[in-house]
Order: structure tokens, then C-alpha cells, then sequence
């Protein structure tokens, strides 16, 4: 056993804190859809401040943007999986991205529904 195994098996739970923001800091700086959902998150959050919200709105933004970005997280771990496995066109290599992308797009139209719920009286209210 290594070092890093030794470091792992005293400290487990800081270990995989450390790993998991390492997972999403390498995600945040190369992932171009991860840095477009925090940069949406950021506004969302915002705007939330702006129209005062309710605790169950934010609880809904709150869930919304973890979900987006835990989603899109997983979305590039299986493209990564993927790619380390074959360079080369395979049909079902192709269907794990596909699948994989179309669990993001389903929660980015969810998502993007609550926005609306939240969101859309409050900005027609502001217009009218």
C-alpha cells in the first residue's frame, strides 16, 4: 500500500470531501455546460434575492440547481468512463452518452419549469 492509501484509510470522510471538490473543480474548469449551470445558478440565486422568494421556492431552487449540477457531474463521469474505454465509434458507447445527456436535458426542462413557476408571475408583475 502507498501513501495515499494510508492517508485514505485514516482520514476517509476528509478524503473523499477533497476528491469531490477536486471532481467538481475539474468539472467547473473544463466542463463548458458546468460553468453555462453555474453561471445560471448564480443569476437564479440573485434574482431569488431580488423577488424575496419564500423558504419553499428556495427550497425548490435549492434542489433544481444541486440536481442540475449533480446531474451534469454524472452526465461527464460517464463520458469520461466512456471515452478512457474506447476511442473508436461503438453503437452502445454512443447510447450510454446519449442516455446520459438526455437525464440532464430531462432535468434542465424540470428545472427550467420551477424557474418559471417561481419566477414568471413575479418578472409579469414587474412588466404589467
Amino acid at each position: 500500500m502507498g501513501l495515499d492509501a494510508d492517508k485514505q484509510r485514516k482520514h476517509p470522510l476528509a478524503s473523499s470531501f477533497k476528491f469531490g471538490f477536486e471532481g467538481i473543480a475539474a468539472a467547473a474548469a473544463k466542463e463548458r455546460n458546468v460553468q453555462i449551470h453555474i453561471g445560471i445558478s448564480i443569476f437564479v440565486i440573485l434574482a431569488g434575492f431580488i423577488f424575496s422568494i419564500s423558504k419553499y421556492e428556495w427550497i425548490a431552487i435549492i434542489l433544481s440547481i444541486g440536481g442540475m449540477i449533480s446531474m451534469e457531474l454524472m452526465n461527464t463521469a460517464i463520458e469520461r468512463a466512456v471515452d478512457m474505454y474506447t476511442k473508436e465509434y461503438h453503437p452502445l458507447a454512443k447510447q450510454a452518452k446519449d442516455i446520459a445527456a438526455g437525464a440532464v436535458l430531462v432535468f434542465a426542462i424540470a428545472s427550467v419549469m420551477i424557474g418559471l413557476i417561481i419566477f414568471l408571475p413575479r418578472l409579469l408583475a414587474w412588466f404589467i
